[in-house]
């Protein structure tokens, strides 16, 4: 089940403490204000504020895109696991969340390693019932293909019901969000452009 792996990581919180204090402390150091950083980040300035104040917790993708915004690599906010090859097994990797988040809340598996040229990246998302993210836009372009449970996608203004079996392939550029109104957990693949995880730079 798909909680399962959740509630054997409860504890695996990754990033670092008080993420919303640190965030802003960045941006003051680069004399952003909100609206600055949300242009940047493709997030709203009310998000922003909240997630400042610690009264929200990002999705990966929004908080990946608000460590590009502030000049920063996404370890600066968070421990991602990496792999350390291409292969990863069933039950063997590690499940990871974002601030404090308690066990009921989203997290991921990390499928992709990294390594010069890379281009895409992947995790295994455990979306908790009820689960509602924050609209991101940002370069590139995502698949989510739902392996258990049902998904919410929001593409602007269309909302779309994956069920398990179910994928969708849209530009990132457009305004995107998740929900999982389902009663219990649900599992999706997802596969990205946009570089989520720091890459490796080629040497030539």
């Amino acid at each position: 089940m798909a909680g399962d792996a959740a509630a054997q990581t409860a504890d695996a919180r990754n990033a670092v403490p008080h993420l919303g204090r640190a965030i802003r402390a960045r941006r003051r150091a680069l004399d952003l204000t909100l609206k600055d950083l949300g242009l940047r980040s493709g997030l709203s300035v009310g998000f922003l504020s909240q997630l400042e104040r610690d009264l929200a917790t990002p999705s990966l993708s929004a908080l990946s895109g608000i460590a590009g915004a502030l000049g920063v690599p996404l370890d600066a906010f968070l421990a991602a696991p990496r792999p350390a090859s291409g292969l990863t097994r069933r039950g063997e990797r590690p499940v990871f969340a974002i601030g404090d988040a308690p066990p009921d809340r989203i997290r991921y598996e990390r499928l992709s390693t990294a390594f010069p040229g890379q281009a895409l990246n992947a995790v295994l998302v455990h979306v908790p019932p009820g689960y509602a993210s924050e609209a991101v836009q940002h370069e590139g372009e995502e698949i989510a293909f739902v392996l258990e449970g049902s998904l919410l996608v929001g593409i602007g203004d269309e909302s779309i019901r994956l069920d398990a079996g179910d994928s969708l392939h849209y530009p990132a550029g457009r305004a995107h969000r998740w929900s999982n109104a389902h009663d219990g957990w649900t599992r999706v693949l997802w596969t990205g452009t946009a570089p989520i995880f720091d890459r490796l730079r080629d040497e030539s």
